[in-house]
């Protein structure tokens, strides 16, 4: 019998930075201060926060995660495309920022004008690959995540993604987590579509 049983765990809007964009925004030569590490092996929240800005409004104290990427990448959540004025921004995978959504960042030591990277993350679940052999699921595939208690639900199109270097563990957002009355911690039930 597959194993069902997962860690949730929610994630507030937050942004991934890369080198280049950490030096234009800190100042040159400046290196992220990590404060604590996150479940995922090798990620980290930093001391270090932003300002996002869209057309209409905009977002204090966006923590950075690090390390640095290849590419920065804003995570937000639906419900801040209103008060940003960005109307479309796609639900993606981390990473798939093609046609995402253009904002600025403002840092202390100057602000960058990003293209595209603003996305909604769509809701996936880490394992590693003993894991995800333990649930019978294969990278990529999409799964159902039942939420129990009273304002329980099923959350559909669930990203299940396999990696060596991941750690066990789903990830939802706030307006996904408050929607149906949960916080860090709670347990969800993975099924099989």
């Amino acid at each position: 019998m597959p194993e069902t049983k997962v860690l949730i765990n929610l994630s507030n809007r937050h942004i991934h930075v890369s080198e280049e964009d950490l030096e234009l925004l800190f100042g040159k030569g400046h290196e992220l201060t990590k404060t604590k590490d996150l479940m995922q092996p090798g990620q980290f929240a930093c001391a270090e926060t932003v300002t996002i800005v869209g057309p209409k409004g905009k977002f204090e104290g966006v923590r950075i995660l690090g390390p640095t990427r290849k590419e920065t990448q804003c995570e937000v959540m639906a419900s801040d495309a209103f008060k940003l004025g960005i109307k479309d921004i796609p639900c993606r995978e981390s990473g798939k920022l093609d046609g995402s959504a253009a904002f600025e960042i403002v840092g202390p030591a100057g602000s960058v004008k990003k293209a595209q990277g603003l996305i909604v993350a769509k809701r996936h679940i880490h394992f590693d690959p003993a894991g995800a052999e333990r649930f019978g699921v294969k990278d990529t595939e999409l799964v159902d995540l039942v939420i129990s208690g009273e304002r329980g639900a099923t959350f559909h199109n669930v990203v299940c993604r396999v990696h060596p270097s991941y750690a066990l563990e789903c990830h939802l957002d706030f307006d996904e987590g408050n929607g149906v009355g949960i916080g860090n911690g709670f347990m969800g039930e993975v099924r099989k579509r």
